[in-house]
């Protein structure tokens, strides 16, 4: 491997037929990646794991101010971000607490990303209104990452779920099962473009008042891609390689009580998995609340802890190419 502690553009070393352009570049959804361009990422992001994971040292963003702009609450995205920043020798300017921002006087999204391009190399950007992170990216003069708009993009975890998915078993052909709050969750809507390129075949689990976005489905079956929808995971446990599990939103009801009808309709237990195939891997971006039972942490099966360690590798290949310290 080569060495990758100096501050200056450098070569990992991987070899693809045409350039990969990434300096400079927002990265805002999925649709904007072509299948060469994820897999580019990822084989970065494996290049960078050593780094992650305290192995190796690099200064690769040494001088780089990366900003995190998060109007919603965050924990791993946040702190991953965060942990990959450092790792790589570069320093963070956060937003924080909201409340004590100048966006309490009334500032508007645009202005504020404005300012914060005039500090910062690069933008982290996550906010509750679907569409804000290409509209922020209209007025930045820095490249912007999208750490999740509204309920419909979330691509830096896309790229961690599909790492996650090739690092555990293998994305060609996969056969996936997603399971939970496939109506809100901007994870799921993401990872199902992303898959798509891959040829997966996928089943949908969920309450009918959850189901996937039919828009969603018919894009899909347009591009010949298998689709499967139940309400039951007894049904599916055995037949799939990776269940993904997310939890039912409570901040994305507008009425709670359709959230209290929905809430604990799936849950992965150590009963359920008895009927799941030996090599299934179950991922779920957290936080989890009543979906996977605690028992299930123990088994070969649960591999969501390191999936939410995958993110800072992802997310260092990420920032590197964007600020294009790596080519």
């Amino acid at each position: 491997m080569p060495k990758i502690s100096g501050a200056k553009v450098i070569s990992l070393g991987i070899v693809y037929e045409k350039r990969m352009l990434f300096k400079n570049r927002h990265v805002i959804s999925m649709k904007d990646f072509s299948r060469e361009e994820i897999d580019y990422v990822l084989d970065t992001a494996e290049k960078l794991e050593p780094v992650a994971r305290g192995e190796e040292r690099s200064r690769l963003l040494d001088g780089k101010i990366i900003s995190l702009l998060f109007f919603e609450p965050s924990t791993r995205t946040r702190l991953s971000f965060e942990v990959a920043t450092r790792r790589l020798g570069g320093q963070v300017l956060n937003l924080g607490s909201v409340e004590a921002s100048s966006v309490m006087k009334g500032e508007n999204l645009a202005d504020t990303i404005r300012v914060i391009s005039k500090y910062a190399d690069l933008i982290v950007l996550r906010h509750p209104l679907d569409g804000s992170a290409r509209m922020a990216a209209e007025f930045a003069s820095v490249p912007v990452i999208n750490g999740g708009d509204g309920s419909v993009h979330h691509p830096t975890q896309t790229f961690l779920d599909l790492y996650t998915i090739r690092r555990e078993s293998h994305l060609e052909g996969l056969k996936i099962a997603m399971a939970g709050d496939l109506k809100y969750g901007r994870t799921v809507h993401s990872l199902c473009h992303a898959l798509s390129l891959y040829g997966a075949e996928m089943t949908f689990v969920s309450p009918p008042e959850l189901r996937m976005p039919p828009e969603i489905v018919r894009d899909l079956q347009k591009k010949k891609i298998r689709v499967k929808e139940t309400d039951s995971l007894e049904e599916i446990i055995g037949d799939v390689e990776i269940l993904y599990m997310t939890r039912v939103q409570r901040e994305r009801f507008p009425d709670p009580e359709e959230y209290e009808k929905v809430k604990n309709r799936l849950r992965v237990t150590g009963e359920l998995l008895k009927a799941a195939d030996p090599g299934l891997k179950i991922l779920h971006p957290l936080p989890r609340v009543n979906e996977i039972s605690p028992e299930v942490d123990s088994t070969p099966h649960a591999r969501y802890f390191e999936q939410a360690f995958y993110g800072v590798p992802i997310r260092m290949a990420l920032l590197a190419l964007a600020m294009g310290v790596i080519e």
